[in-house]
């Protein structure tokens, strides 16, 4: 291991980064984002916003300089999503481009990546969209039934797909299937490849997606295949492996998602602290209360505590070590804190904390999602439990 690459910075690192994303906020305060929820799925997409983001450069701050990115480190990608959840923003919209790329990046031909990258980088293309989970096997991914078959010089898809977001909203698609039957393998974790769809001719051609109400905004949908036929030269990598190549996008999501939920925490704090300052109840401000003041103290260390695994998490993945437990432990830890750190804010607000006006409920809701997604706390738990501590798989 090569320390000088391993050394951590817990200092506040890419301020200029920070400032910039704060200047981009501001053009989109909370009435964009409550407006935005009154649309029906089709226009509650924020375009405008994911434009914004495009033309400064930083969604292609994970790709490298030849291909017309930035070439950063999956660090500064963090303190950009940190830095627009702390702004009173979601990167919902957009994440997914900096986690999915990378699997391209990585295991792509370099027909694939001098073919899209380029376009991702620019905004002409817009890679949002991760079909990984299925209605009937949820976390069990290595039981997926979407399968795509040989046929010619490529493979007919035929499946289902669920909570897909963006696939509305994104010119491609990173799809795994299965192309050998899971009976045919050695390990169950075989026989699954990686596709990376082009949804502009997929669609109307079986490929249909629909849009999955939910509680939050995520343009999510549910994705079906019909006998969709695709070229041989959308498969990444080699056939059969494409689990192990989800795993590194799997790991850069994970750290890219504490940050986020470290940014609603701060965003959180922030906001109850000033309300607690700004209240008058009984001659006195409400943050007076222990009551008020310790649950907002608490969630406020427990985010400090969960800041510097994200910082290790992400020291590791840029050194190329293997990060599978600290990026799990990174996602575990901030999810919980940014939810205490709601919790904490909606409690100071007393009922105007459920007033949309606020952006408290909006933001609460939002921060809840990473509990569950994109990795249950108990599959984490169990993940630790097997591959950290040693003890029999649980599942």
């Amino acid at each position: 291991m090569n320390d000088d690459i391993m050394e951590m910075t817990i200092e506040e690192d890419y301020p200029e980064f920070r400032e910039a994303v704060a200047k981009i906020c501001e053009g989109f305060p909370g009435q964009y984002w409550r407006d935005l929820e009154d649309q029906p799925p089709e226009g509650s997409y924020p375009t405008e916003f994911v434009n914004a983001l495009t033309e400064s450069g930083f969604l292609g701050a994970l790709i490298p300089e030849e291909f017309g990115g930035s070439g950063l480190p999956v660090r500064a990608g963090a303190v950009i999503l940190e830095s627009i959840h702390e702004n009173g923003c979601s990167a919902a919209a957009c994440h997914a481009q900096m986690y999915t790329m990378g699997t391209v990046l990585r295991h792509g031909t370099d027909d694939q990546k001098n073919e899209y990258l380029p376009k991702i980088a620019s905004g002409e293309l817009r890679l949002q969209a991760f079909a990984v989970t299925e209605p009937t096997t949820g976390s069990d991914t290595t039981q997926l039934k979407t399968k795509a078959d040989r046929k010619g010089n490529g493979y007919v898809v035929n499946g289902q797909k669920v909570w897909t977001s963006r696939a509305a909203h994104s010119d491609l698609m990173l799809l795994l299937a299965r192309t050998t039957p899971a009976e045919d393998c050695k390990k169950r974790t075989d026989g699954l490849s990686c596709f990376l769809i082009d949804l502009r001719e997929a669609q109307g051609n079986g490929c249909d997606i629909k849009p999955l109400g939910a509680m939050i905004n995520h343009n999510t949908t549910e994705v079906f295949f019909d006998n969709l036929q695709i070229p041989g030269s959308s498969l990444i990598g080699e056939e059969g492996k494409g689990f192990r190549y989800i795993l590194d996008g799997m790991n850069a999501e994970r750290v890219l998602i504490a940050a986020e939920s470290l940014g609603d925490g701060k965003f959180f704090i922030k906001k109850g602290v000033n309300y607690a300052n700004e209240r008058i109840v009984f001659d006195k401000p409400i943050g007076h209360n222990q009551g008020i003041q310790f649950p907002l103290a608490k969630a406020w260390a427990e985010l400090q505590g969960a800041d510097i695994m994200a910082r290790k998490a992400a020291t590791m993945f840029d050194a190329g070590e293997q990060c599978g437990a600290e990026a799990n432990m990174a996602k575990y830890l901030a999810a919980k804190a940014a939810w205490e750190a709601a919790e904490a804010c909606l409690t100071t607000h007393g009922g105007f904390g459920f007033a949309r006006e606020y952006d408290v409920e909006r933001k609460w809701r939002e921060a809840r999602l990473y509990r569950t997604a994109p990795v249950s706390e108990n599959m984490i738990l169990a993940y630790i439990g097997q591959n950290v501590l040693g003890m029999p798989r649980s599942y």
